[in-house]
């Protein structure tokens, strides 16, 4: 749905959007595409409660090896099944080593299973941790996503009014842009003989100064930006 959605933006994007956006194959057609995600990764969940987590494991897929926090290393397996996921087994290693309760509760040992596009996921969670400038830019940028949500859904708009597809589509293209009107006029914009024009003369083209934040199927438009377009994608 995503792609779609940006499929007739021009140029390269900065893409932000909530969690349910973050999965690895969306990840990887934005990426391919040259856009800039502020797309904050999912928290890994450890095996163990306060345990070990899969960043914890040195994971190279080139090489086909992983190694544990105890430092045991193991080959990973061929990409099988629906997913094409890759596995390795720390079967042995495990049973006497200092670190087993923090790993795992397995009597045979530790499972490693990781998916397509690993490494692109893992360098996004060390992005959304580590990089102070993608943090400021996410932080500044997610708040016009939940304003936006939160228009869209005021005065009993949460839920579809209608039976069938096509007529809340239509409604909610409609909502939609009577939203972005309220917005652009809020924001002092004006429409003269096909020029956009702010009330107090300054003449700007909407598409260089206005932030465009897309749900699902819409777009909603909020505050500008000096820095380029940014294209917000809500969670379903």
């Amino acid at each position: 749905m995503a792609p779609g959605l940006l499929a007739h933006e021009r140029g390269r994007l900065h893409v932000l959007a909530d969690a349910a956006y973050a999965t690895a194959e969306l990840r990887a057609a934005l990426t391919e595409a040259g856009h800039r995600l502020l797309i904050k990764p999912p928290a890994l969940k450890p095996a163990v409660i306060g345990g070990f987590t899969l960043d914890d494991f040195a994971i190279d897929t080139a090489a086909g090896t992983v190694t544990c926090p105890a430092g045991h290393t193991v080959p990973l397996a061929a990409p099988g099944g629906r997913y094409r996921q890759r596995r390795a087994t720390f079967t042995g290693l495990c049973a006497a080593c200092p670190l087993r309760e923090r790993c795992t509760t397995a009597k045979t040992g530790r499972v490693v299973t990781i998916r397509p596009h690993h490494d692109l996921q893992a360098a996004a969670r060390h992005q959304a941790a580590g990089d102070p400038a993608w943090q400021d830019d996410y932080r500044r940028c997610r708040p016009m996503v939940e304003r936006a949500v939160a228009w869209l859904a005021a005065r009993g708009n949460r839920r579809l009014r209608y039976r069938g597809t096509a007529a809340n589509d239509r409604w909610l293209h409609h909502r939609a842009a009577a939203l972005n009107l309220r917005r652009l006029i809020n924001l002092g914009l004006t429409h003269t003989s096909c020029t956009d024009e702010r009330t107090d003369g300054q003449a700007k083209a909407v598409s260089s100064t206005e932030v465009t934040a897309v749900s699902r199927t819409t777009a909603l438009a909020t505050a500008g930006q000096d820095d380029g377009d940014v294209s917000a994608v809500d969670g379903p």
